[in-house]
């Protein structure tokens, strides 16, 4: 076995203040849907792909992956919605065991409502803080690390 690359100290900062940032964002963002619009940052997370899809219906399976949850949390957060009437859940004419995810009116007006504050939200806290050019090196970060992380995944 190899030893360990530890990370060295400007390294471990660094990790620290990505994990930070990311606990601190996720937990404003979370704050903001539920305070303003009595939403989940789960519900609003399938809400979108739902609300962007042809006829706001997806199958199941390309939900999941959309939002990169696995079918049992994708079932339960489904389930969860179809109790406050967000979505509703239909058979599948093309293959009996899978399923269709439909935003209802109710789920449409829900993400209407709510995408408006949400987005001024990412703005403040995402986006205002930083110059142009540090968005495009951020955004050249990104690309770069799930690039790295797609190339392991192959």
């Amino acid at each position: 076995m190899t030893e360990p690359r530890w990370l060295d100290e400007r390294e471990a900062r660094i990790w620290q203040a990505y994990r930070d940032v990311r606990r601190e964002l996720q937990s404003a963002l979370e704050r903001q849907l539920v305070r303003d619009a009595g939403l989940s940052g789960a519900d609003y997370a399938l809400l979108v792909p739902l609300s962007e899809a042809p006829k706001g219906a997806l199958r199941a399976r390309d939900l999941g992956l959309s939002v990169g949850w696995d079918r049992s949390r994708l079932s339960h957060q489904v389930g969860r919605m179809e109790k406050r009437g967000l979505v509703a859940r239909e058979e599948c004419a093309e293959d009996a065991r899978g399923s269709i995810v439909r935003l209802t009116a109710a789920g449409r007006s829900a993400i209407e409502a709510a995408a408006p504050e949400h987005v001024e939200t990412v703005r403040r806290y995402f986006f205002d803080p930083l110059t142009d050019e540090e968005l495009d090196q951020l955004g050249d970060v990104f690309h770069r690390l799930l690039a790295r992380l797609a190339q392991d995944d192959a």
